[in-house]
């Protein structure tokens, strides 16, 4: 059995470019998905936050329109609820000992882009992680969360990295549009990843090493399977 350190934002609202304050947190269907494929292969997952606070599930990731079916919106809200405990009370960034975990996962929603991209904490952890060679898993606006990892001179831990993340025709056609405050995908790649790109909205996963990451919420199984895969090969 492997254990996961599962990183979700705790901030529940972006403000935008026109100083709208938009509703969000982490997406529904990514951390279900990665929670139950992994715990349901005998992973421990544990569920770590900024100064551990409750964090918020984005509203519209629970909306039948965007799920497209309200069986799918009750099998959220159940799963959710079932975990509920450990999302209650999660541990925080600041208590993580990275040397406890085999893999870092970051589900999306746009909450990251909030707190995670800036935070100092997570920046240590994901490099450390990095260099101890931990499966680490961002997928959908998770990637985010990948900018506070920063060298002593300023540069990008994942620098020349090959990843997927949400794109930039995604967010302006189905996310936060132009209103947008940064593009993730633009600026990973302003610091220096190799950003890869699927087809919108369609299931796409990269893997560079012990980087695994997927491009949007359809990505969620693969990366869920991914992840699995490379703890397994990571114990042959």
């Amino acid at each position: 059995m492997s254990r996961v350190l599962m990183v979700v934002s705790a901030a529940d609202t972006l403000t935008l470019t026109d100083g709208t304050a938009h509703p969000t947190g982490f997406w529904a269907e990514e951390l279900v998905v990665a929670h139950r494929t992994l715990t349901r292969e005998g992973h421990e997952v544990v569920v770590a936050t900024p100064g551990g606070a409750r964090p918020t599930v984005d509203p519209v990731s629970l909306d039948e329109k965007t799920v497209g079916s309200a069986e799918k919106v009750d099998e959220l809200h159940a799963y959710l609820q079932e975990i509920g405990s450990a999302l209650d009370a999660p541990v925080a960034l600041e208590d993580v000992e990275v040397s406890g975990f085999d893999a870092v996962v970051l589900p999306g929603g746009h909450g990251p882009m909030v707190d995670l991209a800036v935070d100092p904490v997570l920046g240590r952890l994901l490099t450390q992680a990095d260099e101890s060679g931990l499966v680490i898993a961002p997928f959908c606006h998770g990637p985010a969360g990948l900018l506070s990892a920063t060298t002593d001179d300023g540069g990008f831990v994942f620098a020349g990295r090959r990843l997927a993340v949400f794109t930039d025709e995604e967010e302006r056609t189905g996310g936060t549009g132009e209103t947008t405050p940064w593009f993730v995908a633009t600026r990973l790649r302003e610091r220096g990843a190799v950003v890869e790109e699927g087809p919108a909205w369609s299931s796409f996963v990269v893997r560079d090493g012990n980087l695994v990451s997927g491009q949007n919420p359809q990505s969620s199984e693969a990366v869920a399977e991914a992840v699995l895969d490379a703890l397994g090969a990571s114990r042959r």
